[in-house]
Order: structure tokens, then sequence, then C-alpha cells
């Protein structure tokens, strides 16, 4: 599995795994719980693949930031979401040396960690490394920022499709 089907979605905890897509939005299964959950398309998803981390030099694909945390650690847990600020700013200094520290904020250091830590526990960890590199041959790291948008934007297409019928 790699990160084109694992979910984060606004107010709901932990990640989700993409399961069927429906007429009115989409089925989910928590990493956490394995508990199914319905979703509408008005709600605000992300897929973990379309996420990116500032740096100096542009943009990092989350899917490289965390191949480089699991190759820190050997694929094991990574240091604990709860830690305080400077702790994380510093580990996080570590794996990604050239993060843009002024627009990537604790609370974003503590989401990654808390994903990878959630990723890691259920075994999906070893899975990243082929998942970067089919994302390398499809596209250049120029276009990943750009497919965001467009894909938050067709299930508003779908919905305003739907409301015309």
């Amino acid at each position: 599995m790699n990160l084109d089907k694992i979910l984060a979605i606004s107010g709901k905890p932990g990640l989700y795994v993409l399961k069927v897509q429906t007429r009115t939005g989409f089925v989910a299964e928590s990493l956490l719980d394995g508990k199914k959950i319905t979703v509408n398309l008005k709600s605000n998803v992300s897929l973990l693949s379309e996420i990116s981390i500032y740096t100096y030099e542009g943009e990092k694909p989350l899917t490289e930031v965390m191949q480089k945390i699991a190759s820190k650690e050997n694929n094991g847990q990574a240091i604990s979401h709860k830690e305080d600020n400077a702790t994380l700013a510093a580990y996080f200094k570590e794996i990604l040396p050239d993060y843009d520290e002024e627009r990537v904020y604790a609370s974003d250091i503590k989401k990654v960690l808390n994903w990878y830590n959630t990723l890691q526990a259920k075994g999906l960890v070893t899975d990243l490394a082929p998942a970067a590199a089919e994302a390398k041959e499809e596209t250049p790291a120029e276009e990943k920022p750009k497919k965001a948008p467009a894909a938050k934007k067709a299930p508003a297409k779908k919905a305003a499709a739907k409301e015309e019928e």
C-alpha cells in the first residue's frame, strides 16, 4: 500500500484508508480501530500523497519526508508527537535540514510524526519506498503541489453535476 489511498479527514482523529467510492462520497476505514465510516463530498479530506512540506528550495512531498524518517529510525517508531516544540523542531531539522521554519509550524511537525507513527504501527512504512519511486517516475516533483487543488475540486464538480440533475 502507498500513500495514494491514505486519507486525513478534517474533524476526525487518525488516518483512514479509502475503501470504496459511492455516489454521495466514499467509505473509509480507520487505521486506529478498523471502523468504517461514510464521508460525504463536502467533508475536507486530504490525500497524504498530495501533501507537501515547505522547504527553502520549494516543496518536498510527504512521502519523501516519511522515507527520511524511516531511514533515520530503521523503519522503527519516531519520537512521540507529544514532545515539546523545541525537541520536535530539532528532530525535524535532522530529517529535513532545509525545511522552512517560518511556514512549517509545530502543529505540522506533530501531524507528520503522528501520521508516521500510525503508519509504522500498522506495518505500512516499509511500503512507502516503492510508492515514492513510482511517484517520481509518473510525474516530476514540481507538479505534485499542483495536483492537490485539482483533487479537491473534483468532488465539487460531482456535487455540482448532481445538483443539476
